[in-house]
């Protein structure tokens, strides 16, 4: 297999970890990356995810088979203007990894129409709350989707080399036109981030009155808010870059209040019981807790009891088990099975490991 160039800019989380990956998946190809911190580069070097790395963004982009724009948003769309500019490969593969799609994808077909090139938009859909090239992950990508938007650059067998060049990452490929992609992203993914935020910003300002809220906030509450912990910056960005649609995502849910705040003045139980059935039966319905879907971990709840080295006990019977997370509940059990929480990122260890613990304790353990 002839050796290929790829270039990632950006060596955070996402851009170090796809450079792992494809080094698992393609040995032989040579990885360049860019970062204008020293740090990541520093490690990505040291850790070998790159053979080269610069601070230089138009040093390496001449030399690349592939580009992928692993930045923020809006740096995607400076670096796709000045690629414009830019001597490079003809043929040359550009893609990005933006949580929105249809504003990159024009860029690139704004910027890049009259170059000899091949643009297609790129959405890994994974993360986590750790940052930077030392939380690089090879396996972040695993079973989770991998969204390819087309462009009016994405020319006949453009999506299959991208899919070849991403084979060591084990995700799920997905090919969606732009705009419906954000359509979709608005309303699983960045209006959560909105209703999370303003849950915690509400919250927040009720505890300066009724202190005893933060002791209670444990159980749905705490998963509910979880991702008000994300970085603001990217967010902004991705509210920015897709703003009409989740402006009609706001509008809808405040009309769906109101019928709530409605049937609660007309004391309508039926239409609050349907209210609550409707939304268990949707929940279950979608593919949440499927393999590659939106949320694509796993939980097990295991009540232990409040003796020493319990838990040190059940997480030695799962060495060697790969653990995304461990919660321990204790404070509010009010909605929740048990006290001890561990998330798996797969089905298949979430099982192996209910067995385990099931054959060799007396806990009880309830699946998600």
């Amino acid at each position: 297999m002839a050796k290929k160039v790829v270039y990632i800019a950006g060596l955070g989380l996402i851009g170090a970890s796809l450079a792992l990956a494809i080094k698992r998946g393609q040995p032989e190809y040579e990885i360049l990356g860019y970062n204008r911190g020293e740090q990541s580069r520093n490690i990505a070097l040291e850790k070998g995810m790159v053979d080269r790395a610069t601070d230089d963004f138009a040093a390496f982009a001449p030399l690349a088979d592939i580009i992928i724009l692993a930045v923020p948003i809006e740096q995607t769309l400076t670096f796709l203007k000045e690629l414009a500019g830019l001597d490079l490969k003809e043929n040359v593969i550009i893609s990005d990894a933006g949580s929105t799609k249809a504003e990159i994808v024009a860029a690139a077909d704004k910027y890049l129409a009259d170059k000899a090139v091949r643009f297609v938009g790129g959405h890994p859909m994974a993360g986590s709350h750790k940052s930077g090239a030392i939380a690089a992950d090879v396996n972040l990508f695993e079973n989770a989707y991998y969204i390819f938007t087309p462009s009016s650059l994405t020319k006949s067998g453009t999506i299959e080399e991208m899919k070849d060049l991403l084979s060591g990452l084990h995700a799920r490929f997905v090919e969606i036109e732009a705009s419906e992609h954000d359509r979709v992203t608005s309303q699983v993914s960045h209006f959560p981030h909105i209703l999370a935020s303003s849950l915690m910003e509400q919250a927040g300002s009720y505890t300066d009155e009724h202190p005893m809220t933060q002791h209670f906030a444990a159980g749905g509450f705490r998963d509910m808010t979880r991702i008000a912990e994300s970085e603001p910056g990217m967010w902004t960005s991705i509210l920015l870059t897709n703003r009409q649609t989740i402006l009609e995502r706001i509008e809808d849910f405040k009309d769906r209040l109101d019928k709530v705040a409605t049937w609660l003045e007309q004391e309508k139980s039926d239409a609050i019981w349907e209210f609550f059935d409707h939304g268990r039966q949707v929940r279950k319905s979608m593919e949440i807790h499927k393999r590659a879907g939106v949320d694509s971990f796993y939980d097990i709840f295991i009540n232990v009891p409040d003796e020493e080295d319990a838990i040190l006990g059940i997480l030695e019977l799962l060495r060697g088990t790969s653990i995304v997370n461990i919660r321990i509940n204790e404070e509010n059990r009010e909605d929740i099975n048990g006290i001890l929480q561990i998330t798996f990122k797969n089905r298949e260890d979430l099982e192996k490991s209910a067995k385990i613990i099931r054959e060799n304790t007396k806990y009880q353990v309830f699946l998600d």
